[in-house]
């Protein structure tokens, strides 16, 4: 079992999502950076989509009533257990009685904790994803709160005694508001024509800035005034996490993985599924470029994203000792 000392409502239980019921209105959901924990379950040996902790908000503090082994990716924020520091990107033992401490990212914007076997909460739909909105999921379907406490399922993860990392180039974290512009790999989506021609040059040549309108369902745009060629006026459609929407004001709304199912305001592009983790680590006042590409380039991205989590699922140096992943 662990006990939450210190949290705020942003951070929640998430696990790889719940795919299949957007028809039914209920988002996909999961974890806004769905590499990072799977590489976190990956480091203890766990299944890729066993449910932990997304932490977006810090300091974050936790204690552990029980010798259990973690691992914590994501944002690049300082780490200690008791007076012990440790680099992100890290698995370690947390015996009993002691209490990790997470404070605010030097990088990065969420960071995820995952524990030798998962934690043990109820499945809701196949998936124990927090879904705010809708009530269920996760712990009760809301935040995290003081005083709350979380079994984890039995699993045995030895580990070195100074424990073990990994080391992903790939992975190098920028996203606050003094770093240089997020590069977005974009499609464009189906009203993309609708779009004044100043508009299409100035969606992809401007930089764009997270305003403080963010959150897991959407971040909301500040730059240039996007236009259409005249009014357009459209039924509610499907969308998707990535999801590029313009309202009336012309300032474009990233759609995330809380997002609705559905909306009516027209699409000007989709940033592709493979960088969707750029947006999790985004924060506010992170400024974004959009890079358009081809929907070959988008799926070879994909597919290379997915044959390195694969590698990793496989490596047995960074999960000694712990049992393979089903």
């Amino acid at each position: 079992m662990i006990e939450i000392l210190s949290t705020g409502l942003p951070n929640t239980v998430q696990d790889l999502g719940r795919p299949g019921y957007l028809a039914l209105g209920i988002s996909h959901g999961g974890a806004m950076d769905s590499q990072a924990l799977a590489i976190a379950n990956f480091m203890l040996g766990n299944d890729r989509s066993a449910a932990g902790l997304e932490i977006a908000l810090y300091p974050f503090r936790l204690k552990a009533h029980v010798d259990t082994a973690l691992a914590i990716t994501g944002a690049d924020c300082p780490i200690s257990i008791d007076d012990r520091r440790y680099p992100p990107w890290w698995a370690t033992t947390i015996r009993a009685g002691q209490t990790l401490l997470m404070e605010a990212p030097r990088a990065g914007a969420r960071s995820y904790i995952a524990f030798a076997g998962g934690l043990d909460l109820p499945s809701v739909m196949g998936s124990r994803a927090t879904d705010v909105k809708g009530g269920f999921g996760g712990l009760a379907g809301r935040g995290l709160a003081r005083g709350d406490r979380l079994l984890l399922n039995s699993a045995v993860c030895p580990l070195p005694p100074a424990g073990v990392g990994v080391a992903l180039e790939e992975r190098q974290i920028t996203g606050n508001a003094t770093d240089s512009a997020i590069e977005l790999r974009v499609l464009p989506a189906a009203e993309f024509g609708a779009f004044t021609a100043q508009a299409q040059a100035a969606f992809t040549s401007s930089e764009w800035s997270i305003t403080s309108d963010a959150n897991r369902m959407g971040y909301r745009l500040s730059g240039e005034t996007l236009s259409l060629i005249s009014p357009l006026e459209l039924l509610s459609h499907g969308i998707v996490p990535g999801t590029i929407q313009v309202p009336p004001s012309g300032q474009p709304i990233i759609q995330l993985a809380d997002a609705n199912t559905c909306g009516g305001y027209p699409k000007i592009a989709t940033v592709i599924e493979a960088d969707l983790w750029r947006l999790a680590q985004a924060a506010v006042g992170a400024r974004l470029r959009f890079v358009p590409v081809s929907i070959e380039a988008a799926t070879q991205a994909l597919r290379i994203a997915r044959q390195q989590l694969d590698a990793l699922a496989g490596a047995r140096n960074i999960r000694p000792g712990c049992p393979r992943p089903a």
